[in-house]
């Protein structure tokens, strides 16, 4: 039976894709076809692809060959909000799309996990925004939590948003982005007795811009 999962995260830029990247490893490591598709992607690399794509092609099971269009069934030129991305490119983005590239995934790995653009809940187009796109799919969620000033105000919002849609809350991931967070630990023990799932591991701090995730692999565990 395939398992899958929502990876969203508490902003931008707070390490989604590092996640995921570490989750897929950890997974191929225990014996699982491990693949992740990023439904809507934002700024294209100098090589046609986006970087965030490529870097779930690196980390997935290489026995699992997805096409570009299950993969990454939305790649939008500018990195800029997707939905004004879709406006300017004339592209309407269908959820129907995205389901039927996760069927596809599921249907050819174990894990499957599919990163979501940005937070929580950044508008995708007519049919709403991320979190509309976790509920149509109608899989568990798994929350990237950028340790930094801010974070746990940030956390508790989008725990609430979760809650507020009914989807599995099924664990949370703390991503230290800075090697001197002030008051790290008390942050981490404030959210650990905070969010109601459970913690499902605290990613160190690594060099920029190329951190690697199989290193995290060891760091993180599925639900």
């Amino acid at each position: 039976m395939t398992i899958s999962y929502f990876v969203t995260g508490t902003d931008t830029e707070v390490g989604k894709t590092f996640a995921t990247c570490a989750l897929l490893l950890r997974a191929r490591r225990e014996g699982f076809r491990a693949v992740a598709i990023k439904p809507v992607a934002a700024g294209v690399a100098a090589d046609g692809e986006n970087e965030d794509v490529r870097a779930h092609r690196a980390a997935a099971s290489p026995e699992v060959d997805l096409p570009l269009r299950v993969r990454n069934p939305y790649c939008l030129v500018p990195p800029i909000a997707p939905h004004l991305a879709a406006r300017e490119a004339g592209v309407e983005i269908a959820f129907s799309v995205i389901r039927e590239a996760l069927n596809v995934a599921a249907r050819a790995a174990d894990r499957v996990l599919v990163e979501g653009a940005g937070g929580f809940r950044v508008p995708l187009g007519a049919e709403g925004d991320s979190a509309d796109l976790a509920r149509s799919l109608g899989l568990p969620v798994i929350l990237v939590v950028g340790m930094r000033l801010g974070c746990i105000n940030h956390a508790l919002l989008t725990a609430e948003a979760i809650a507020a849609r009914r989807l599995p809350f099924a664990g949370w991931i703390a991503n230290r982005l800075e090697p001197d967070v002030p008051r790290f630990e008390q942050n981490l023990e404030t959210l650990k007795a905070a969010l109601p799932t459970p913690l499902l591991g605290v990613l160190s701090c690594q060099p920029r811009p190329n951190p690697d995730p199989a290193r995290a692999a060891e760091e993180a565990r599925w639900p």
